[in-house]
């Protein structure tokens, strides 16, 4: 019922000690997550209109899956942007959050969408530390939770993109939170769309007039000239998934 809002709800209830999904996008490109047990979640739709392929895989023995369910969906989009406004696995927020309600006080400071995209970029890139040990230790199926990386202001690139998102999202501005690589690191960054100038990918930092490059953890720890230099003219970045 959600599809053309851009999203799916899943549910899985199970005997089962693991659970994964599959979504399979129009180009052939798969998504894979672990599913909680007994509670709905929001997988985004991320790959525009058309035909999408859905897995449920259980757990069996080792590391092996057996297919529990799968089915085809036709998805044609009330717009382009909605997977990049609601909430879900990786961005998940509610009106409750306080990531939220911190991010409609930012909201009624600000004179237009670019001054706040700036504002809430300025607030995660000076208040939030980058968690070395967390980085270190960081399991497979690690899911961010913008008000723990609040309360604690620490973590990883993925705890950096999902609460600028959840942020930027709750305020209905479309952001992508993207995954790839920045070099030969996999890593975590955001894009956000604005009515005036598009897409604006890759985003490190704001001149007063125009952003370049948004990439949260990377602006937070390293200096301006030496982020400049290793992110260059965006070519070091591979985007491998938006959700």
């Amino acid at each position: 019922s959600n599809i053309s809002e851009g999203y799916v709800m899943i549910k899985h209830q199970g005997g089962v000690d693991k659970v994964k999904l599959q979504i399979t996008t129009p180009d052939g490109t798969t998504y894979s997550y672990t599913l909680a047990i007994g509670s709905f979640e929001a997988f985004p739709l991320s790959g525009g209109d058309g035909n999408y392929h859905i897995d449920i895989l259980e757990h069996a023995y080792d590391n092996m899956y057996a297919v529990a369910f799968s089915q085809d969906i036709s998805v044609t989009l009330n717009d382009e942007f909605r997977p990049y406004l609601y909430p879900n696995q990786y961005v998940w927020f509610t009106q409750d959050y306080k990531a939220v309600s911190y991010a409609a006080s930012l909201s009624e400071k600000s004179s237009n969408d670019l001054d706040y995209v700036e504002q809430v970029y300025s607030y995660v890139i000076e208040n939030i530390s980058y968690d070395e040990e967390l980085a270190q230790n960081v399991q497979a199926d690690y899911l961010p939770d913008i008000d723990r990386t609040m309360d604690t202001k620490k973590g990883i690139c993925f705890d950096y993109a999902s609460l600028m998102s959840a942020m930027l999202r709750s305020q209905g501005i479309p952001t992508k939170l993207v995954v790839g690589y920045s070099g030969d690191a996999y890593h975590a960054w955001i894009s956000v769309y604005l009515t005036e100038i598009g897409w604006i990918d890759n985003i490190i930092e704001f001149d007063g007039r125009e952003w370049s490059l948004i990439d949260p953890t990377l602006a937070a720890n390293n200096s301006s000239k030496s982020v400049a230099k290793y992110v260059g003219d965006g070519s070091n970045y591979t985007v491998k998934y938006s959700y």
